[in-house]
């Protein structure tokens, strides 16, 4: 049942995500004008929070945008709760330098983001996330992204 509202969601937001991203192709955009952009919007706010925490490593900050009942997902996770993410991944701050906001897309208290990281030794790794937001915190948070990366545990 878990991996069906995974799947679902992640079908959802791949299908906002294009509708939004054809309807731009008609110009470019920097990643730091993406982030401005997303930065004018209530909810992109708190978006932009969960990256500023990573990069800060600053936990009280992360704590504080993520709604009673936050869920993580990832390829490797499945609606872990908030003691599971802040042990299994919240120790990947450490080793995160930078993010970049590439592409978005917001539909209420939905927003997908692309982005690209850098670990502290410079190497890059790119997600797709999909946040779904409640009363201005983050309630679900999925992390889409596939072999090969960078990510800062993966050992590459």
């Amino acid at each position: 049942m878990k991996r069906t509202i995974f799947l679902r969601s992640f079908v959802s937001g791949i299908l906002m995500m294009w509708a939004a991203l054809s309807c731009q192709s008609g110009f470019a955009q920097t990643s730091s004008d993406q982030s401005e952009r997303l930065q004018e919007i209530p909810s992109g706010k708190i978006v932009l929070g969960w990256y500023t925490s990573f990069v800060k490593k600053d936990w009280n900050s992360m704590a504080q945008i993520l709604a009673d009942g936050f869920t993580f997902s990832s390829p490797l996770d499945d609606h872990i709760d908030v003691a599971h993410f802040k042990d299994r991944c919240w120790p990947n701050a450490y080793n995160l330098k930078r993010f970049e906001v590439n592409q978005f897309v917001v539909d209420g208290d939905k927003v997908f983001v692309i982005s690209t990281g850098w670990t502290n030794d410079g190497k890059p790794l790119r997600n797709g996330d999909f946040f779904i937001l409640k009363d201005g915190k983050i309630r679900a948070y999925e992390c889409f992204f596939g072999p090969g990366i960078n990510y800062p545990n993966s050992g590459k």
